[in-house]
């Protein structure tokens, strides 16, 4: 029985040179899937009296780097409302993560519908969704065991979000795009959760360890394969990419990182408070954040054309990519 990641997991990254660097990422991911996996009902203690979910626990108080946390209407409430609100929100995540993972599995799969014999992705595809159906289990128990009424995506959005499984059929480097927009905000989320020690409840701990360990994988894929595929794409099919991506992601990034609804209205937060708390300079950058690494990759694929780079700016979440402002403050080039 493997046990739960001690240290947070790094994504693979490695330079794509050629298809044989490619299929030897894709190796090593599917190596690392044999070698370290978890599942849900095997690998975490629900049992186990230190993982009981008690939603007065003042150990789900919101870490101090949530906008609605640091408000003066949140730290006037009594200590047990603040520690609901903070359960409500991890349980909103996980429902969320679980419903938009629900997606991903079912588009992976038709991509691998399609895959002809002997491709190495088909394995990994499947390595993924394995793994995906584990994340999904916990995220649920953990949301059961609340026993609060979390109902995760606004409902007319996961209408909408039911074309994504069938985005592989049209274009496999959207689909991975999407993979991306869903996975890369919560991994921002957790990382920086954990790193700063603001994670107290165990079992939201190991949950988020397991999490971290395989999307790590999950992320490198999509990152690899994006690197594989857009240099080769058609132009036209390029900018289209460009142009769809801000979208993709702007859109992603706030159904995760936003508050939800049904959490406002039950706790009767004022709608000026959540106004000041997630519409502010400091949440707007947050979410820019959060895409910062998707971003610097579709820079590095230079598919961030004049009319993206605006579509990027009218959601909220440009900025400079990474190699850009480096270049731009390197001590070279300020000696000029």
């Amino acid at each position: 029985m493997p046990e739960a990641p001690t240290e947070l997991a790094e994504e693979v990254r490695e330079q794509i040179k050629d298809r044989k660097s490619y299929l030897g990422v894709i190796d090593r991911l599917n190596k690392a899937s044999v070698d370290k996996h978890w599942e849900a009902y095997a690998d975490i203690p629900w049992d186990d009296p230190e993982f009981t979910v008690d939603k007065n626990d003042p150990r789900w108080v919101l870490p101090p780097f949530d906008r609605l946390g640091e408000t003066e209407w949140y730290r006037s409430q009594p200590p047990e409302v603040q520690a609901q609100i903070g359960l409500w929100r991890v349980a909103t995540a996980m429902k969320i993560g679980l419903q938009f993972e629900n997606l991903l599995k079912r588009g992976l799969l038709n991509y691998a519908y399609r895959l002809p014999n002997g491709r190495p992705e088909f394995r990994y595809v499947y390595h993924e969704t394995t793994e995906e159906c584990h994340h999904g289990m916990m995220f649920q128990e953990f949301v059961n065991r609340t026993k609060m009424p979390i109902r995760g995506m606004p409902r007319s959005l996961s209408l909408i979000a039911q074309v994504a499984p069938w985005i592989p059929l049209v274009s496999t480097e959207m689909f991975f795009v999407f993979v991306l927009g869903g996975e890369d905000p919560i991994d921002y989320v957790q990382r920086k959760s954990l790193k700063g020690g603001h994670i107290k409840h165990p079992l939201e701990e190991t949950i988020m360890k397991i999490h971290i360990a395989e999307e790590a994988r999950h992320i490198s894929f999509a990152r690899h394969y994006l690197k594989h595929r857009v240099p080769k794409m058609h132009p036209l099919r390029r900018r289209v990419l460009g142009v769809a991506t801000p979208v993709v992601l702007g859109v992603m990034a706030r159904i995760m990182l936003a508050p939800p609804g049904p959490m406002v209205r039950h706790f009767g937060i004022p709608k000026d408070v959540v106004r000041r708390a997630y519409r502010s300079e400091a949440s707007q950058a947050e979410i820019s954040n959060s895409v910062g690494k998707i971003r610097d990759l579709m820079a590095e694929l230079g598919v961030v054309g004049p009319v993206g780079r605006q579509v990027w700016r009218a959601f909220g979440i440009w900025d400079e990519p990474k190699q850009r402002r480096a270049i731009a403050t390197s001590p070279e080039r300020s000696a000029r």
